[in-house]
């Protein structure tokens, strides 16, 4: 990726890996970066999509229209930096207007180095993904657009998301602890994978110390710290590149587990199913998701391009004991959540510390102390 700053009026072009291109301005950076072409649905939380690490290596398309108007804010990003590869816009707000913006969300793009493209027919972009599926794309703007044919031929030298291992990009290097809100009652190591910030601060509410670990550690290093239970967080790339050692470890010893997103597809894979790649995935926060196992159905935030391939219609033998499908998705029956009958351990495909919302799903972080507690008993 190049960048530079740049004025309004700098011309950009956005280039599918076959071969549709769309043109429009600069947004953020002047430059050029590749990445896998998403469209998230989210009408809000913009800060917290940028900053969310399972992003790592994506171009975003934002399907709202209007996308910036609450600038940009020191409180809300999910890590410390911006993960997305490149923003793509229709109508970004020129003047934000919100008490708590200290700058604008344009500025933070280029602040960061962030390439993005505005003045897109996002809806068009994101019928053609719908239709095709997610794909490699460039975003070229300044004088990469100069490049002309050879633009798409770069595209497709680009790598895809199949088979990339990129939790380990993204992860904390060194442990660290995030201290219970109040009195302690439990101990949890957290497996970074690429974990948001709002998440441990979801167990710390609930009187849990969380021992956040890099994405190498060890089994060793989970029990080192005397877990009551272990964490396995969001993240970015395959699944199916994932080592699954620590996971086994933890459930042979049954230790209270609770997986999300890319630790959901971890727990499906150590269970022995296999994994796959959605045609387009599903992102943003109005995802409609059914609890199978009390019937009721919440609003929630996604972002993952690879699902579980686990049977909805019965109960699976696994190494483990027995499984099920515990949560599922109402637009297209993907596996959103699996639990372990015989063991305290179970995962979701989405994100129930739900920065920016909905909190829906709150519940499984109770779910999660529940366990504690019946394995303490």
């Amino acid at each position: 990726m190049t960048t530079s700053t740049r004025g309004d009026r700098t011309p950009a072009v956005l280039v599918l890996e076959d071969g549709r291109t769309f043109r429009g301005r600069a947004y953020g950076a002047v430059g050029e970066t590749f990445g896998e072409a998403v469209f998230s649905t989210g009408m809000t939380g913009y800060q917290e999509t940028l900053t969310d690490p399972s992003y790592h290596r994506q171009v975003v398309v934002m399907t709202a229209p209007h996308v910036g108007n609450t600038g940009v804010n020191d409180e809300d990003p999910e890590s410390k930096r911006i993960w997305v590869s490149g923003y793509v816009v229709r109508d970004p707000a020129r003047v934000p207007s919100n008490w708590r913006s200290v700058r604008t969300l344009d500025q933070e793009l280029a602040a960061q180095g962030v390439v993005g493209i505005q003045g897109v027919d996002t809806r068009a972009l994101t019928r053609h993904l719908r239709e095709r599926g997610a794909m490699r794309v460039g975003i070229f703007s300044g004088d990469a657009v100069a490049d002309g044919s050879a633009l798409l031929e770069r595209v497709r030298q680009a790598p895809g998301m199949t088979g990339a291992d990129l939790s380990r990009e993204v992860a904390t290097t060194e442990a660290y602890v995030v201290p219970a809100i109040g009195e302690k009652k439990y101990t949890v190591a957290a497996l970074d994978l690429g974990i948001k910030g709002m998440t441990p601060h979801r167990m710390a509410e609930r009187g849990i110390e969380v021992h956040v670990l890099p994405a190498t550690a060890t089994a060793e290093d989970v029990y080192a710290v005397a877990p009551d239970g272990v964490f396995l967080s969001n993240g970015p790339g395959d699944p199916a590149t994932a080592d699954l050692t620590v996971v086994q470890a933890v459930l042979e010893r049954g230790t209270p587990l609770f997986g999300i997103c890319f630790g959901n597809q971890l727990l499906g894979r150590a269970l022995g199913f296999g994994t796959y790649k959605l045609k387009y995935g599903h992102r943003g926060i109005n995802q409609p998701v059914q609890d199978r196992t009390t019937g009721k159905v919440e609003v929630t935030a996604h972002n993952h391009g690879f699902a579980v391939d686990a049977p909805l219609d019965r109960v699976s033998d696994t190494p483990y004991g027995r499984a099920e499908v515990s949560h599922v998705c109402l637009n297209d029956d993907v596996v959103e959540g699996l639990r372990l009958l015989d063991k305290p351990a179970f995962s979701v495909q989405y994100h129930p510390e739900a920065a920016a919302g909905p909190h829906d799903a709150a519940y499984l972080f109770d779910r999660f102390v529940t366990l504690m507690e019946g394995q303490r008993a």
